[in-house]
């Protein structure tokens, strides 16, 4: 998910899209453990997002003030 796709949504739905991402990220540890995961470059991929997720909402609770 790219910066500007971010920022195009709306504050709650930035709350799902993280929510979402931290149980994908859960649920990646859980197969990497077990030996499932055959594609070990999307977690990296999701807490990165997560990262962009959190800057932006930052970002923005701090334009509001």
């Amino acid at each position: 998910m790219k910066a500007e796709e971010v920022r195009a949504l709306s504050p709650d739905q930035l709350k799902e899209e993280l929510l979402k991402l931290k149980k994908e990220v859960f649920n990646l540890r859980f197969q990497m453990a077990a030996g499932q995961l055959e594609n070990t470059a999307r977690v990296r991929q999701a807490r990165r997002d997560i990262a962009r997720i959190k800057t932006i909402m930052r970002e923005q609770s701090r334009a509001m003030t």
